[in-house]
Order: structure tokens, then sequence, then C-alpha cells
């Protein structure tokens, strides 16, 4: 059977997949969700936190666990994260997905690429503190501040893309959907399967049979025959 790890996307703890988790742990699957820096039930201070602290959390995971062929899952905000993953220890995964995630390149920040509604919203809820971008109003209540450097540092890329295998899943069901034209750009990119699911961005509350199931149908490509 397949291991997972799950990233979450912003404002969002490893709770967010629970639903997911519990699932792929039913049909024999190794899970792990991770609650990255900041986003604890009671976080320390934010100063300090950017993108590569969020990446060294997955990098930390991955080794102290001694993971290997592991799925690496993000969402959203996470497939920044995912993607640093992926160059720092790319000998210990086997497949990335990205569910309505960025898949950014070099030298991109989530802030170049999560679009005007998303860097407004950065903008009117970052101003409590200059360190973190409070959740929207109506949320769930789980969702913590979302430390403000992960958003604007730019990923650092070391090496060639790794050889495994990809899938981006496009939400198609949401209008302030930031992710048109990363679909548009990898959709015909033999490096990537796309798939599109008729969703609001929340895959696992909306779309969770369709989400277990490209979780569950790379874990079988993935599985020796």
């Amino acid at each position: 059977m397949a291991t997972f790890v799950l990233i979450p996307g912003g404002w969002r703890g490893g709770w967010w997949y629970e639903p997911l988790a519990t699932r792929l742990r039913q049909a024999g699957h190794a899970v792990y969700a991770v609650t990255l820096a900041g986003l604890e039930d009671t976080p320390a201070s934010a100063a300090g936190i950017n993108l590569d602290t969020h990446i060294a959390d997955v990098v930390a995971l991955l080794t102290a666990e001694d993971l290997s062929e592991v799925i690496l899952c993000a969402h959203s905000y996470g497939g920044m994260v995912a993607s640093g993953a992926a160059d720092r220890l790319p000998e210990r995964l086997a497949a990335l997905i990205y569910l309505d995630a960025f898949a950014p390149e070099h030298d991109q920040a989530w802030w170049d690429l999560a679009g005007d509604d998303y860097r407004g919203l950065v903008i009117a809820q970052a101003g409590h503190d200059g360190l973190t971008v409070l959740p929207r109003d109506g949320v769930d209540p789980r969702c913590r501040p979302h430390p403000l450097g992960t958003f604007v540092q730019r990923l650092r890329l070391t090496r060639p893309q790794p050889d495994m295998r990809r899938v981006f899943v496009y939400a198609t069901g949401w209008r302030a959907t930031p992710f048109t034209a990363q679909y548009e750009r990898l959709r015909d990119d033999p490096a990537w399967d796309v798939r599109t699911v008729a969703s609001a961005h929340d895959l696992i509350q909306h779309a969770p049979d369709e989400t277990f199931q490209v979780l569950t149908d790379v874990a079988g490509e993935l599985s020796p025959r």
C-alpha cells in the first residue's frame, strides 16, 4: 500500500484532511497530514516563518519518519511547499498531486500567482500585526492566522524538475479561481496528468469521492504488479 503525506492550504492545519485521511487509512494506506509552522492550535510567534520554514517542516517529517516512495499531496498554497520539498528530497518521493494547488516555477511566490482577489485579502487581513494574515470571517473556527512571510517569499529551486508522476486537479466550480492560467499551461504538458473536477476550491468537502479516487488511482499506478 502507499504512503501519503498531505499538505494543507493556507490558514489550515492537518485537520483539514481528516475525512480523506480516514478513508485512505481504512483502505490500508499510511497517511501523514502535516500542520505547518505557525498554524498549530496555539502557535508561537510568526516572526521568521517563511516558505523555507514550511518546506523544512515537510523535509523534517520525511527524514524523521524515514519515508520513501511517498505520494506528496497538496492543496492550494500547499503546492508551494510540495514543490520545494520535491526539490530538496526527490529521492524520497514517488508522485506529486496538486489539489487545486499552485505548481510554481523557480523564483515565483504565492503572491505572484494568487491573483488580485487573494492579494487584496492579504493586504486587508495582515494589518493587525504585519506578521500574519487573519482568516476570512465565517470559515472553519480551527483556521489560524497564516504567516505572511510564506506568501511573499519566492521559491528557490536548486535542481532540474525531478522525474516523477505529477497530477494537477483543477476545480472548475468557483468564480475566483487563480488556477486557470496554470491549467492552460499544464494541460498539454506531457509531464503532467491534468484532471478537472466540477467543484469549489475545498475539494475535501465538496468533491470527497473524486478526490479520494484521484489519490487511490495514483497509488494503484505506482504499486508493483
